[in-house]
């Protein structure tokens, strides 16, 4: 099997024949295998169902605000589990430019114990229905693994269910969206929160992950979900090494070849204090920056960020500064 990698470019002068993915466009394709080196190719080259990936409405980079509602969060733990902390933070973050927003009542850390599905809800559903009372229209993503949290939020107002298992953990909620025709996004992670920085290996990182979502994927679609309807995020952090990580990044423009949507959550890893010797979380703002532009130069369409109001920022002059004639 051959992998195919758009070279995704940014400018004004486009050559003809370009394959234009919104602010970025391409001529030339990466190819990788498990069994040969890389090579580049003309785009021509591509068959008719890989170019048909990229045959689709291709949206403008957009900003999912984060907005933990737990009291163990890595980075924000115990800020916003307040009920009324929550829905002004969450009010906050849509005025700072976020256009999607993404609710978790149970820490994903590495750790993170799991939470009892009536504790989730209560963390949830209340203050997804009080954004919405407070008259909030911004799609509303509920970052839960279960499905009986997603069915409560998806009652309280949410309109999108982002699951960190790949939809793994528990097998009623891919037919609970099915049956909802809401948007998913499917995140590859490898172990549990509790085990999966233990000591994360794989053959090849950025394939192996490619393959899992596009398994899943096609396990969605079957499910009765749309493949319009799916984003795909590798899972910066969960499971992976630092290097690990940096695979991902500089190949992420890989994972267009799925055929959805691509969202990066890697807003104030561990990695990003690593190599910006930024130890305290909220220091992480920059290098969190810093990698959301590098991937929306490869294409990616959704940034999952803390820190809305300066990816925001960065985002507008990045558009500004690439936009075409």
């Amino acid at each position: 099997m051959r992998y195919i990698r758009p070279l995704m470019q940014v400018g004004p002068a486009v050559p003809e024949g370009a394959v234009m993915c919104g602010a970025c466009w391409f001529t030339h394709i990466e190819i990788l295998s498990r069994t040969a080196n890389p090579c580049v190719r003309p785009a021509s080259e591509m068959t008719g169902p890989e170019r048909a990936a990229f045959d689709r409405a291709w949206d403008a980079p957009q900003i999912m605000g984060i907005l933990n509602t737990t009291p163990d969060s890595f980075s924000d733990g115990g800020q916003h589990n307040a009920r009324s902390d929550a829905v002004a933070h969450g009010q906050s973050l849509v005025g700072q430019g976020a256009g999607i927003l993404d609710i978790g009542g149970e820490s994903t850390r590495p750790g993170a114990q799991t939470v009892e599905i009536d504790e989730e809800i209560a963390r949830t559903a209340p203050v997804i229905r009080d954004l919405r009372a407070a008259g909030v229209t911004t799609p509303i993503s509920i970052d839960t693994r279960k499905a009986a949290v997603a069915a409560a939020a998806l009652d309280a107002g949410a309109t999108v269910v982002n699951d960190v298992s790949g939809f793994t953990y528990d097998t009623d909620l891919a037919p609970l969206c099915a049956a909802r025709g809401v948007p998913v996004c499917v995140m590859h992670a490898q172990g549990d929160p509790q085990t999966m920085q233990d000591s994360p290996a794989y053959d090849d990182v950025l394939l192996d992950v490619y393959d899992f979502l596009a398994e899943r994927i096609e396990i969605l679609e079957a499910a009765g979900i749309a493949r319009n309807r799916i984003i795909a995020d590798p899972g910066i952090g969960f499971g992976k090494t630092l290097n690990h990580n940096l695979a991902l990044l500089n190949r992420i423009s890989l994972f267009h070849s799925l055929g959805v949507q691509i969202l990066l959550g890697a807003s104030r890893k561990r990695f990003i204090g690593t190599i910006g010797n930024a130890p305290d979380p909220a220091a992480r703002a920059p290098g969190s920056v810093a990698v959301a532009l590098a991937a929306i130069a490869q294409g990616v369409q959704i940034i999952r960020a803390h820190d809305v109001a300066d990816h925001a920022q960065a985002i507008a002059l990045w558009r500004a500064s690439v936009a075409h004639p």
